[in-house]
């Protein structure tokens, strides 16, 4: 009787270190969780800027306004009958 108990602890033992320690254990499918959540966020993150890029591209091809808009701030363009006025922040 005691040799069938002995043999049923070592398989328990052997089968909570499987449980717990092995490739396909708690620890390791709780890493994979957290390392898929992490891919999801980033994935989110970039489905989003590609969605404004989209958007911008769109707006490019359709019309001169978005192009306009970027000339007049990235490269500080003018109409020909524009004047450029720039006001500084107020000193105190």
């Amino acid at each position: 009787m005691r040799l069938v108990t002995l043999v049923l602890l070592a398989l328990l033992a052997l089968v909570h270190y499987e449980l717990w320690w092995s490739k396909g254990g708690v620890r390791n499918v709780e890493a994979l969780r957290a390392q898929v959540q992490a891919q999801q966020q980033a994935n989110a993150q970039a489905r989003e800027v590609n969605q404004r890029m989209a958007t911008e591209v769109a707006d490019l091809r359709e019309g001169l306004e978005m192009v306009e808009e970027r000339a007049r701030a990235e490269l500080g363009m003018l109409k020909p009958d524009e004047i450029l006025v720039q006001l500084s922040p107020a000193r105190h």
